[in-house]
């Protein structure tokens, strides 16, 4: 298979993803992280030729990626440039109804390439501007977030989505650092970090980072949105195919399947009977293998979750 970029995100979980997406049936499939095309092209290669795909990306250089082969001409591949969050508003434009989307994929987290290349400042490695936006053009960069949140709200942004467990001395430290000389590049955060490191050196420095990228990128509203809208588009039986890297977003993901709502909320109609607006196909997420994870390291600490679309909800 010819991907055009595989140093890009090698696809985790490949073939359970495949075969997860019952592609031999025909219809709508949509993946929502291109990135390097991984995903997306050996599902070009196994989905029936009446089928149709839509992959959104946000990120300039997936949007290259979809302009070579295979997906270059393919009369099946449809490229959507937009983040994930408007999935209903981006498919219904290509006219994709409601109810008629077979499976939807999503590989979430930031791709290999992206936190491989120095000036996207996704990673702690390299000594860069800080950006971590993940679409460049638009919105706040991590900079940004650094320079002007107050000391309770990065406190949050730390605790809660990085789960850094001295998230009120390191957001403090930001403000004191920031009234000197603002942030600029990640080795200014980094240089910080390293005079308040609780714990293991790498897990700080990733759970700091985390924590910004998925602010900057406002990531867990995006999930939620994306999950709320993609039951939406299924079919009846359609499948939600969905790739976690850690514990927060796949909580979120997990509530989302079980109840509805990122918050995991249940809903009960008026007798009290439990609405279930998913039926799970795995009881518990599948795991890359020993010798996946040998090939592919960042694919560690992955979780799929399958779901499908209940075609009226169960009750209790």
């Amino acid at each position: 298979m010819n991907v055009p970029n595989p140093s890009y995100h090698a696809p985790v979980l490949l073939r359970e993803c495949l075969d997860a997406m019952q592609l031999s049936t025909g219809g709508v499939f949509v993946d929502v992280t291109f990135g390097g095309g991984g995903h997306s092209a050996h599902i070009l290669s196994e989905m029936a030729a009446n089928g149709h795909l839509y992959s959104f990306d946000q990120d300039d250089d997936a949007e290259k990626n979809a302009q070579q082969a295979p997906f270059a001409g393919h009369a099946g591949f449809h490229f959507v440039k937009a983040n994930f969050r408007y999935l209903k508003r981006m498919l219904r434009s290509e006219g994709v109804r409601p109810g008629t989307v077979k499976a939807i994929l999503a590989d979430l987290g930031v791709s290999s390439y992206q936190l491989d290349t120095p000036e996207r400042g996704f990673s702690y490695r390299f000594d860069a501007a800080l950006d971590m936006r993940m679409n460049t053009t638009d919105g706040d960069s991590a900079a940004d977030v650094l320079n002007t949140y107050s000391a309770e709200r990065l406190q949050e942004v730390f605790g809660t989505l990085g789960e850094v467990r001295n998230a009120r001395t390191l957001a403090l430290a930001c403000v004191s650092a920031r009234g000197i000389i603002p942030f600029q590049t990640t080795g200014d955060l980094v240089r910080l970090c390293e005079k308040h490191v609780f714990g293991e050196r790498w897990r700080y420095l990733s759970q700091v980072f985390q924590a910004l990228r998925m602010e900057v990128n406002d990531e867990l509203g995006a999930l939620s949105d994306f999950m709320s809208q993609s039951h939406e588009m299924l079919a009846p039986g359609g499948r939600m195919v969905v790739i976690t890297y850690h514990s927060i977003e796949d909580r979120v993901v997990k509530n989302h399947l079980k109840t509805g709502n990122a918050e995991g909320t249940v809903d009960k109609d008026f007798f009290g009977n439990i609405t279930r607006p998913w039926t799970l196909v795995n009881k518990k997420p599948t795991e890359p293998t020993d010798a996946e994870i040998k090939i592919n390291g960042r694919a560690r600490s992955a979780k799929l979750r399958v779901a499908e679309k209940n075609i009226v909800n169960e009750s209790a």
